[in-house]
């Protein structure tokens, strides 16, 4: 059974620290939103059988996409 991808886990981040900065940066506000997207294209992808190669595909893009919000979330202090 296809299970979404827990982001707050992998950023290790509450819910309402990362709502606190998406909440002040309209970029990371995006990247969320296709971040959500891509991750229920993947789920739909698992549990209607798509082949594996279309999977890993939409995987890699939302790893992608993690890596962009990775990098905002955990900038190196200045």
């Amino acid at each position: 059974m296809p299970v979404p991808h827990d982001l707050l886990a992998d950023l290790n981040m509450s819910t309402d620290a990362f709502q606190a900065l998406i909440d002040q940066d309209p970029d990371l506000h995006k990247l969320h939103k296709e971040y959500n997207a891509k991750d229920k294209q993947v789920l739909n992808a698992e549990h209607n059988g798509t082949g594996d190669e279309t999977i890993n595909t939409l995987r890699k893009e939302r790893l992608l996409i993690k890596d962009k919000i990775e990098r905002i979330v955990h900038q190196p202090k200045a």
